[in-house]
């Protein structure tokens, strides 16, 4: 290979704290190859820890770099993701402040600038048991700038602006579904303004077939299912590790709950009033939430009015839409109404 060894590379990143590789002039151009990579990884991973300086230095040199090997991809993300994620307590819970660094270092001018830290973005949402809600409606809006102005890492010169291909759909499925987000339950308000603003802006004659459906089953899940998540937050997850770190018999007294047999741990658990009559009152109480999400509140209606009820006609995946939320919702706000009537 000419140029620069990975090793040597990695040096003269690590050798300027302040370095970015879009001012910082970087003498990196050439391609970063397999055994680069070799080389990087035992310099990044000897101790098992990744570091934010470390971190910085890899999205300076995936920034500087032309060609890349695909090991590198793999690479990267593995090692920022490990950061990210891992590092700082609790494991698994992304911060304000690491969304913010995550952002910041992947982007420009509020644009991802490659396919490798997009597929970061993704894999830390992924990966992470929370997060803001904000990122994943960030890395949300990158696939939106790519299906309505052919803009951003997944633009490509083949595919015109105003349209959504299977690739991108199948993407969005990714963020949606990822345990990161706010919205791993239900789909929150950030994300389901992104897809609004997705489906507003291609063309149904060429978007692929499956983002109707997904789109549909999004909205609905917004407008109907429960919002927010179900995971621990980042802070009941500080408060469990403290109460471990400074309770070292825990598991002693575990094994004393059990030590006396599957009786011994339901009576730990059963309520005063029983097990049966526990039961009874968290079946009554999910019912209740069930038949909260089935109604459509002023709120929800009031949104979904705005972003439809704008003058245009109908498209035929909104007019699916409506039809949904009129069989399935239990009550719907009045602010809904003339929409639904339009698709009786």
């Amino acid at each position: 290979m000419s140029g620069a060894s990975g090793r040597e590379r990695w040096g003269r990143a690590m050798g300027d704290k302040d370095m970015r590789a879009d001012d910082a002039g970087m003498a990196i151009r050439d391609a970063i190859t397999e055994a680069d990579v070799l080389e990087m990884r035992r310099t990044v991973y000897p101790d098992g820890v990744v570091t934010r300086s470390e971190a910085e230095r890899l999205f300076a040199l995936d920034a500087a770099s032309g060609a890349v090997c695909e090991g590198w991809n793999r690479f990267f993300v593995e090692a920022v993701t490990d950061y990210v994620v891992h590092q700082e307590r609790p494991a698994g819970h992304i911060s304000e402040d690491n969304a913010d660094w995550l952002i910041r270092m992947a982007t420009r001018d509020g644009v991802v600038q490659t396919s490798t830290e997009l597929e970061l973005l993704v894999t830390v949402l992924e990966k992470a048991a929370s997060s803001p809600e904000r990122l994943g409606a960030f890395v949300l809006a990158q696939v939106a700038a790519a299906a309505v102005e052919a803009s951003g890492p997944l633009a490509r010169a083949d595919k015109p602006a105003g349209m959504i291909d299977g690739e991108e759909v199948a993407l969005i499925r990714r963020i949606l579904h990822a345990g990161g987000g706010d919205g791993n339950i239900g789909i929150t308000r950030a994300e389901a303004e992104v897809l609004m603003t997705i489906n507003e802006g291609t063309d149904p004659l060429l978007n692929d077939p499956s983002w109707n459906e997904l789109f549909v089953k999004a909205i609905c899940s917004h407008v109907l299912g429960p919002s927010g998540h179900t995971t621990s937050s980042r802070e009941d997850a500080l408060r469990r590790e403290a109460f471990l770190d400074a309770a070292p018999s825990v598991g002693g007294f575990l094994s004393r709950m059990v030590s006396g047999g599957l009786g011994a741990v339901v009576d730990a658990y059963a309520t005063e009033r029983g097990t049966e009559a526990a039961w009874s009152r968290r079946n009554a109480e999910r019912a209740a939430q069930t038949a909260a999400a089935e109604a459509v509140d002023s709120g929800e209606a009031e949104w979904l009015a705005g972003r439809l009820g704008t003058g245009r006609s109908l498209q035929e995946n909104e007019r699916t839409l409506l039809l949904a939320i009129k069989a399935s919702a239990g009550e719907v706000h009045p602010a809904l109404q003339p929409l639904l009537r339009q698709v009786a």
